[in-house]
């Protein structure tokens, strides 16, 4: 599938969409380039979302941004599986200032399964998490997460339908 938005700025477009094999290149992954962008690896300004998504928003399966939500996320704010972050959240974080999950390592606070900090699973790291916004939204997230598998579910359902025309 291939959408590029008419409209642009500073030379990218406001949206592009490019997934599936690329139409120029033997490769059989396409690369979404915009202020906007969704691929198979995607470079978005402002928001990117894709196998591999790299920009200030950042969503995919391997993602790399200021806010990264991801398998693996990397960025100032990284929520996934494997969180590397300033401030990460996942099943394995790693952060420079606060890490939240399974394995939970930080300069600063961690908490978690198995937490090393400087205050790590202590009565003022539990203090921290439970008064940041940005922890106590991504947990809210990651309470009702199996919810965004209905997004995940919206391009499989297109991709099949787009197969039977």
């Amino acid at each position: 599938m291939r959408y590029t938005s008419k409209m642009s700025l500073f030379g990218l477009p406001l949206l592009h969409i490019a997934t599936g094999p690329s139409e120029h290149a033997k490769s059989p992954r396409s690369i979404a380039k915009g202020w906007i962008a969704i691929g198979d690896i995607a470079f978005g300004i402002v928001l990117s979302l894709g196998g591999v998504a790299i920009g200030g928003i950042a969503i995919g399966g391997a993602a790399f941004g200021a806010a990264s939500v991801a398998g693996l996320a990397v960025g100032v704010y990284a929520f996934g599986g494997g969180a590397i972050g300033v401030y990460a959240l996942g099943g394995a974080a790693i952060a420079w200032h606060a890490a939240l999950g399974g394995f939970a390592l930080a300069h600063g606070y961690a908490q978690g399964g198995e937490a090393i900090a400087q205050h790590a699973n202590d009565f003022i790291a539990h203090g921290y998490f439970e008064n940041s916004p940005m922890f106590a939204t991504a947990m809210r997230l990651a309470e009702h997460s199996r919810w965004l598998l209905v997004l995940a579910a919206i391009p499989i359902i297109q991709n099949m339908i787009g197969r039977k025309s």
